[in-house]
């Protein structure tokens, strides 16, 4: 058991620094608090210790990346329309910006480092890895093509957060250990059902786990399939 407590706040963000408010919640960790904002869809911020950290940014369910703060790091998962924009991409990246991508969002964007499922990388102090992320029994994710991120934030104890991206409950999970938060996807025939989402959450136990990429499911479902598992904390945030 890891020594440290974890805590959520649930805030807003300050009107007048984007043009649009959206949940938040501010985790501590040993190495200083990592807030997440929930875009929607499957579409993050994270910031910890002054970096900014953008996950799949799409402004396709209206957010105005012109508002938004610049990315010191962008993670990819796939090429699909709802996870890569270019457009978004453009108005937070930088000169300074590291952008970490499968190949086929380096096929669309022509910059940033390619990851493949098992690749290691530490970019600004955040140890990242490439994991599968894929489907079973459809064809719309292949084996080998996306990402899901296991970013580990440094501190006396490690945290680590599963960003599994579009995949349905693969073995590859169970490979997966200590992990703090995890947002598995939850949107048959795409992602996984509610009952795989709490298959997957049983077998890799993070202390906090958020079903995103949701769409129209009903998180209900989830909530009730996960009630007697009193060490994993399901949060439901408008992540449709």
């Amino acid at each position: 058991m890891k020594g440290i407590l974890i805590m959520l706040s649930l805030s807003f963000m300050n009107p007048g620094i984007f043009s649009q408010d959206y949940e938040k919640d501010v985790i501590p960790t040993s190495g200083g608090d990592l807030e997440i904002t929930f875009i929607k869809h499957a579409t993050l911020m994270m910031e910890y210790n002054n970096l900014v950290i953008h996950v799949d940014p799409v402004s396709m369910f209206g957010t105005d990346y012109s508002t938004m703060p610049k990315a010191d790091l962008i993670l990819l998962t796939h090429e699909h329309g709802d996870h890569l924009d270019p457009d978004a991409i453009a108005q937070i990246r930088t000169d300074h910006t590291t952008t970490i991508l499968n190949s086929g969002c380096y096929k669309s964007l022509g910059f940033g480092e390619v990851m493949a499922n098992g690749d290691h990388k530490t970019v600004a102090g955040i140890e990242i890895d490439a994991v599968p992320a894929y489907n079973l029994t459809v064809p719309n994710h292949p084996k080998g093509v996306g990402n899901g991120y296991v970013l580990q934030f440094g501190g006396k104890e490690v945290f680590k957060v599963y960003i599994a991206g579009d995949t349905e409950n693969i073995p590859e999970m169970s490979d997966l250990e200590d992990i703090d938060v995890a947002f598995l996807p939850m949107n048959k025939p795409y992602t996984m059902s509610p009952e795989q989402v709490a298959e997957s959450a049983r077998r890799i136990r993070p202390k906090i786990l958020y079903p995103y990429h949701y769409s129209d499911t009903n998180t209900d479902e989830l909530l009730k399939l996960l009630q007697d598992e009193e060490d994993i904390e399901v949060r439901i945030r408008q992540m449709q």
